[in-house]
């Protein structure tokens, strides 16, 4: 297994909540604002679960960028909720079968507990 060099993301803020809801279309209020979250018996607004696997996704393109590769699946599990301020660590590695990298990828935050968890398989074009 070949690890990956990680990658550090800056902290989760309130505006990336924002700007991410515009874009993914995604207005649940338990990413926007903290009394409806509070009322959900969340401490605060929660970070979209798929704006951590967006940070993989470049992660993942990062290492493995196009033309040389190509992507042929990606999946990820959501296991702990991101919040403001969280700073998440996007790592992985992989082993390769006959052309074809089998990724193993994850997020861990500043208390260095999983967040988010996936794999990829990526084709040597």
């Amino acid at each position: 297994m070949t690890t990956l060099p990680s990658q550090k993301r800056p902290p989760i803020t309130r505006e990336q909540l924002k700007l991410y809801s515009e874009a993914s279309g995604d207005h649940n209020p338990i990413h926007l604002d903290d009394a409806v979250a509070k009322a959900k018996g969340l401490d605060g607004v929660i970070a979209h679960g798929m704006l951590s696997m967006a940070f993989l996704g470049d992660y993942l393109m990062t290492q493995f960028p196009s033309p040389k590769y190509s992507l042929g699946h990606f999946r990820v599990r959501f296991r702990k909720m991101a919040v403001p301020g969280d700073v998440l660590n996007c790592e992985g590695e992989f082993v390769e079968d006959s052309g074809t990298l089998r990724v193993t990828l994850r997020t861990r935050n500043q208390r260095d507990e999983v967040t988010t968890e996936g794999d990829a398989l990526v084709h040597l074009s």
